[in-house]
């Protein structure tokens, strides 16, 4: 499971493929480093799910490319399933707001989600209301807007609420698939929702209950309750739950590289799949270390490693526990 950078070699494929430290036959991976650099060390369509929470709001001040994408047969960008875009920059701005443009931090990230993803496989993008309009014409131009499944709504009912304007009390989740002829989805494994009105329906659909829409109402992670880590931005269980039941079956490798408090890999156990989760953030990899079982994730450090010049070696040594 572990590669150490010192006994590698550079043949030629190695030195255009990065080392990494996952492999299909291996088991459940959480991996502390930049993500992008990981990503770009796995090979194609190697997972059925990609679940992502980017951050946002940290507070920074960055530079903003104002940029479209338009569909030209002799554009200078070629996209997925071989389409031309001429990529148009407008004026770059200054603004103080973190990742609120996503066109910069987001499109490579989703480019390797696009090559990771199997062909029958699905990625879900967990934002909010400041970013999603953003996110969704970046992934209508990098998968196609045929790939687009559904803009699911999860909402809830907590926190304070502004009284100069409608409370904002939901997130957004964006649902593309790689193939929209091939793609996996089995709403017979998903948890069911209880009738608003039992009495107008037979008894044997009420025991059974309805599925779900796109609207999904479920409580945040009670301060208080015992699924709560600490970690600041923690999702639910539950939706992660019903994302991967839906999104893949049992053996099923399932990829989270904004892993934050670990929701996904929980999930993910509890459902006998399989995952990788990668963050740069040391303080998240102490939370998953404490929120999953230790006898059934291997956790390892990524680092870029110069190996030639204008050429480096991925290189993933295992972290020690305790």
């Amino acid at each position: 499971m572990t590669t150490d950078a010192s006994d590698s070699t550079l043949s030629p494929a190695s030195a255009t493929k990065p080392v990494s430290a996952w492999h299909a036959e291996g088991g459940n991976l959480v991996a502390e480093g930049d993500n992008l650099s990981f990503l770009r060390t796995l090979p194609d369509e190697s997972f059925r799910l990609i679940y992502i929470d980017p951050p946002f709001n940290t507070g920074k001040v960055q530079a903003r490319n104002n940029m479209t994408n338009v569909r030209s047969e002799t554009g200078s960008r070629v996209g997925f399933q071989g389409r031309s875009y001429e990529t148009i920059k407008g004026l770059t701005l200054s603004y103080n707001d973190s990742f609120g443009d996503y066109w910069e931090f987001l499109e490579p990230r989703l480019e390797e989600a696009w090559r990771l993803l199997k062909d029958d496989g699905t990625l879900y993008l967990h934002l909010d209301y400041r970013e999603v309009h953003y996110a969704k014409v970046l992934l209508d131009a990098l998968f196609g807007r045929e790939c687009f499944l559904n803009e699911i709504i999860w909402a809830y009912d907590y926190g304070a609420r502004s009284k100069k304007r409608w409370p904002a009390k939901h997130d957004n989740i964006l649902v593309y698939v790689k193939n929209p002829k091939t793609y996996y989805f089995n709403s017979a494994e998903v948890d069911r929702e209880p009738y608003m009105a039992p009495g107008l329906v037979t008894p044997e659909k009420v025991a059974l209950g309805k599925l779900p829409t796109d609207t999904w109402w479920h409580t945040i992670v009670s301060p208080n309750g015992r699924e709560k880590t600490g970690y600041p931005t923690q999702k639910p269980v539950g939706i992660l739950r019903r994302i991967i039941s839906a999104s893949t079956e049992r053996g099923d490798w399932v990829l989270d590289f904004f892993g934050g408090s670990g929701t996904t890999g929980a999930a993910a156990l509890e459902l006998e799949r399989h995952f990788v989760m990668v963050d740069q953030n040391p303080e998240a990899i102490e939370v998953m270390r404490t929120r999953l079982d230790p006898e059934q994730v291997t956790f390892v450090k990524h680092e870029a490693v110069a190996a030639i010049p204008a050429v480096q070696q991925e290189a993933a040594t295992e972290i020690p526990a305790g």
